[in-house]
C-alpha cells in the first residue's frame, strides 16, 4: 500500500511539473508576443531604416512549426513588396522621417516587378526632397535596381558589383533515368511547354530556346532602360561587355570599379556610411561608431495604419506554386483561395475584387477551383479584375480568365498557355536488380497507371486524350476571356512564354499598370468615389512573428548571403542538391496533370525552388549530394 502512495506521488509530482511547465511557456510566449510585435508610437525623428536581409516577395509564407523543427533549418526572412513600398511612400510625407536607408549587405534579392515598384517608391521620396542612401557589399542585378533609384549608394572597400543579365544553365536529367532505367512518361500539348524537356532530353529544345530567349531580351533591356533613366551615368556596357577588363582597369578593386562605372557613388564601410546618415538625421547618442537615429520597418508600419476610407475593394493573391489544398500563403492553395473569394462574394462587404497573381502556376484542378470561385463572383455582380505581378503563366493565367481587365507591367511574364503530366515507371530498374512484375487483370485498366510493372498503351492514351482535353478547355477559357476564337489562341499558346509588352500586344493582357492601377479600375467599375483594398488572407499572426523572432530570421548566420563572387558559387553550389531534389520531385510525387511554367520559376534566386523535397527519389538524391 506504502509503494502504491509513493508511485501516486511521483505521478501527482510529475503532472504539477508539466502544469507548472507549460504555464511559464504560455506566459514567455504571451509576453514574447507582446514585446516583439511593432506598436504605434515607436516611430523617432530620423531616418526610416530598412535591413533588407531577405528577398522581397509578393506574399510572405507563413511559417509552420514542425517544419522548422524537422528542417533543422531556420527559414529565410521575406518582405511583402506591398508592406514596403507603403513604408517607403510614406516616408516621403512624413514629416519626422528625414531619410530613408536601406541596407543591402545581406539582400535575398527579389524578380524585376516588384523591384521596379520599390524603386518607384524610392523616387516619391527624392521628388520630397529627402534623401535616399544605400549600401551593400556585392551589388547584383535585382540590388543594381534598387540603388540606381538611390540618390547616394555606397560600396564596402571589400565589395564590388556583378550585373550579369537573365539567362543560365538547367538540368536535364534523360540520360541519368536512361542508366537508372526509369522511364518517364510524358503527356503534354504545347510545341513550347518545356516544364517536360528535363526528363525527355539532354539539353533545351530549339523553340524553347527561342521562346525564352525572346522573353530574356525584352526583361533584359527592360531593366537597362530602368537603370539607366535612374542613374543616367551607369556605363551598363562597360560593366557586362568585357568585366575582365573592367576590373583590370581598376588593379582588381571592384569597388572602385563599380564608382567608375556609375553603378555606385561612394566607397566606405558599415561605420563610414552610418556617419554620413548621421549628418542628415542626427546620430544616435546611445548607439555605437556609426550609429543613427531610426525607425526600422515593422513600427513604421504598425504606426502608419492604411486608410480605411471609402468602399472596399477585396484583393486575393495568388502567389507561389497553385496547389491542391490549403496549402499558403506563400503559395497558392486552391481551396484556400478559393475559399477566400466565396466568402468575399457572399458577404456583401466588397464593391469589386481584384486578384493579384504572382504565379508560374502548378495544378490544373487547384487552378480551376480558384477560376471557378472567381467566376462565381463575377456572376454575383462584383467587379473583377486581374493585377498580373512577376509571373502570371500557365495556371497563372488560368485563375486570370474570369477578369473583366488584366493589368500588368512590361517585365510581367504571361502566357505559357499548355498542359502537361509525368508518370515514372520503374520496371527496367526493377528487372535489372531481378524483380518481376505479374499479375491479373479484368479490364485494360485494371491496375493501372502501373508504375512497377509499365503503364500500358490504353492508359497512355487515356492520359493523352485527357490531357488533351484540358488543353482545350484551356483554350476555350481564354479564348472568352480575349474575345478571340479558340484556334486564334492556340496560335499564340502551345505553352509559349511572353513577356507583358509584347502579351499586350497580341491581347492576353489588356493594359500596363501595377495593383494601385488595378484596384482603382476596379472601384471606379464599382462606381465608388473613395475607395481602399482589403488584402484578404493576409490579417497579422503574433504567433507567426513569434516564430521569426524564434527561429532567428534576423540573424544573417542562418542566410547565408554572398558578398562576392566566389561567394555567389557556393551558395549556387549549396542549392543544387535542392534543385535537383525539386525537379525529380515534380516526377515522382504523382502531381497530376500540371499547368506549369518552368521558364518563370527558374528566372531568379529569389525563385529559386525549395531544397524541400516530398518525393522518396528526389528526397533520397538530395542526401546523396
Amino acid at each position: 500500500m506504502s509503494f502504491a502512495r509513493s508511485v501516486w506521488k511521483i505521478l501527482v509530482a510529475i503532472k504539477d511539473g508539466l502544469v507548472l511547465l507549460l504555464l511559464l511557456l504560455f506566459f514567455w510566449a504571451l509576453y514574447a508576443v507582446l514585446t516583439l510585435r511593432p506598436a504605434p508610437g515607436m516611430v523617432h525623428d530620423g531616418a526610416l531604416y530598412i535591413e533588407l536581409n531577405g528577398p522581397v516577395v509578393e506574399e510572405k509564407a507563413r511559417l509552420q512549426p514542425s517544419a522548422i523543427l524537422l528542417s533543422g533549418e531556420a527559414p529565410r526572412r521575406e518582405f511583402q513588396e506591398r508592406d514596403l513600398t507603403r513604408a517607403i511612400e510614406a516616408a516621403a510625407t512624413d514629416t519626422r522621417i528625414k531619410a530613408v536607408v536601406l541596407d543591402l549587405e545581406d539582400f535575398g534579392g527579389g524578380r524585376q516587378v516588384s523591384l521596379s515598384r520599390v524603386g518607384a517608391a524610392m523616387d516619391k521620396v527624392r521628388a520630397a526632397k529627402k534623401p535616399v542612401l544605400v549600401r551593400g557589399m556585392l551589388y547584383t542585378d535585382d540590388a543594381v535596381q534598387l540603388a540606381a533609384h538611390a540618390s547616394e549608394a555606397w560600396v564596402d572597400p571589400i565589395g564590388g558589383a556583378a550585373v550579369t543579365g537573365p539567362g543560365g544553365t538547367g538540368l536535364y536529367y534523360k540520360a541519368l533515368l536512361d542508366k537508372l532505367q526509369v522511364k518517364a512518361h510524358v503527356f503534354k500539348v504545347g510545341t513550347f511547354k518545356s516544364a517536360v524537356e528535363p526528363f525527355l532530353r539532354q539539353d533545351s529544345s530549339p523553340e524553347a530556346k527561342e521562346a525564352t530567349g525572346a522573353v530574356y531580351a525584352a526583361l533584359w533591356q527592360d531593366w537597362q532602360d530602368e537603370v539607366k533613366k535612374a542613374r543616367p551615368k551607369a556605363d551598363i556596357a562597360l560593366v557586362t561587355q568585357d568585366p575582365a577588363k573592367w576590373l583590370a582597369a581598376s588593379n582588381g578593386d571592384a569597388a572602385q570599379a563599380a564608382v567608375k562605372a556609375g553603378l555606385v557613388d561612394r566607397v566606405g564601410d558599415k561605420a563610414a556610411f552610418g556617419k554620413r546618415v548621421a549628418e542628415i538625421v542626427g546620430a544616435d547618442p546611445a548607439g555605437t561608431e556609426g550609429a543613427f537615429r531610426a525607425t526600422k520597418l515593422g513600427p513604421y508600419l504598425a504606426d502608419r495604419a492604411p486608410s480605411s476610407a471609402g468602399k472596399a475593394i477585396a484583393v486575393v493573391t495568388v502567389a507561389g506554386d497553385i496547389v491542391d489544398g490549403n496549402g499558403g500563403p506563400g503559395v497558392a492553395g486552391g481551396d484556400r483561395i478559393a475559399d477566400l473569394v466565396d466568402k468575399a462574394a457572399a458577404s456583401g462587404d466588397y464593391a469589386a475584387l481584384v486578384v493579384r497573381v504572382d504565379s508560374p502556376g502548378g495544378s490544373v484542378t487547384a487552378a480551376e477551383r480558384i477560376r471557378s470561385a472567381i467566376a462565381r463572383a463575377k456572376a454575383k455582380g462584383l467587379p473583377v479584375v486581374v493585377s498580373m505581378g512577376n509571373l502570371a503563366a500557365s495556371g497563372g493565367y488560368w485563375v486570370s480568365t474570369p477578369a473583366e481587365r488584366i493589368f500588368a507591367e512590361p517585365g510581367t511574364i504571361t502566357g505559357s498557355i499548355g498542359i502537361f503530366a509525368v508518370i515514372p515507371s520503374f520496371e527496367g530498374a526493377l528487372a535489372k536488380i531481378g524483380v518481376g512484375t505479374d499479375g491479373v487483370r479484368t479490364t485494360p485498366l485494371s491496375g493501372q497507371p502501373d508504375v512497377f510493372g509499365g503503364l500500358s498503351p490504353q492508359v497512355e492514351a487515356v492520359i493523352q486524350t485527357e490531357i488533351e482535353a484540358n488543353y482545350r478547355r484551356f483554350l476555350d477559357l481564354v479564348a472568352k476571356s480575349r474575345h478571340k476564337t479558340p484556334a486564334e489562341i492556340n496560335l499564340i499558346a502551345q505553352g509559349r512564354i511572353w513577356d507583358g509588352g509584347t502579351a499586350r500586344q497580341i491581347g492576353l493582357v489588356d493594359q500596363f499598370g501595377g495593383l494601385d492601377d488595378a484596384v482603382a479600375w476596379a472601384a471606379k467599375k464599382a462606381g465608388a468615389a473613395t475607395w481602399h483594398p482589403v488584402y484578404l488572407g493576409a490579417a497579422s499572426d503574433p504567433w507567426n512573428t513569434l516564430l521569426e523572432e524564434m527561429a532567428g530570421t534576423d540573424s544573417t548566420e542562418a542566410q547565408p548571403a554572398a558578398h562576392d563572387l566566389a561567394g555567389r558559387v557556393a551558395l549556387a553550389q549549396s542549392a543544387l542538391a535542392g534543385r535537383i531534389a525539386a525537379d525529380l520531385d515534380r516526377l515522382t510525387s504523382g502531381q497530376g496533370a500540371q499547368a506549369w511554367c518552368m521558364e518563370c520559376a527558374g528566372l531568379d534566386e529569389a525563385a529559386a525552388p525549395s531544397a524541400s523535397a516530398k518525393g522518396w527519389l528526389a528526397a533520397l538524391l538530395k542526401l546523396l549530394v
